[in-house]
């Protein structure tokens, strides 16, 4: 015997949002998928230095530092600004750690060797100040950012613990190194 009446009617709206709640699910699990699998897609590859390549920049950097006889503090960070590697010469000053750190931080906030960007950092410059600002950078020279070999910023160097002179130049050979 079939029901008719209002039980039929509300057994037929259950099974109807049964239905939808089905669909609902498959939708979300779906997206679910499609946002884990755009991740693995769109994590970092290329575009940051690899830890090989940071190790290599600290050590040619190194080398440097020792064929100058200067003692100091070796920082390489990734596109992000993260410490990717770091090395302190024994008996290099202390102080300089944190200052080759924010050096390789502040060359790669802004995409430009730390001199460079002392220069507009003077007073009456365009940026004046800005030094006060991300925790605080270092606007003098020993920052250089490091390019792969298609000529994109993946990283950058810092160091600190020598004339400013010194550290520019033992960044650079680091930066350079990831290139031979």
């Amino acid at each position: 015997m079939k029901k008719t009446g209002a039980g039929s009617s509300i057994q037929g709206r259950s099974s109807n949002r049964f239905t939808k709640a089905k669909i609902k699910n498959k939708i979300a699990f779906l997206w679910v998928c499609l946002l884990l699998n755009t991740a693995a897609v769109c994590a970092q590859t290329t575009t940051d230095i690899s830890h090989e390549d940071a190790l290599k920049a600290v050590l040619a950097a190194k080398e440097k530092a020792e064929d100058s006889k200067v003692l100091v503090n070796i920082a390489v960070v990734d596109a992000g600004a993260n410490l990717k590697a770091f090395i302190r010469m024994d008996d290099s000053y202390l102080g300089s750690i944190d200052v080759a750190i924010k050096k390789a931080k502040t060359s790669r906030y802004f995409d430009i060797n730390t001199g460079d960007l002392g220069k507009l950092t003077q007073p009456g410059g365009i940026i004046y100040n800005i030094e006060l600002t991300n925790d605080g950078l270092v606007t003098f020279p020993g920052g250089v950012p490091i390019k792969n070999k298609e000529g994109k910023i993946i990283g950058a160097i810092g160091v600190s613990g020598g004339t400013i002179e010194q550290d520019h130049d033992i960044a650079t050979v680091g930066a350079n190194a990831i290139l031979e």
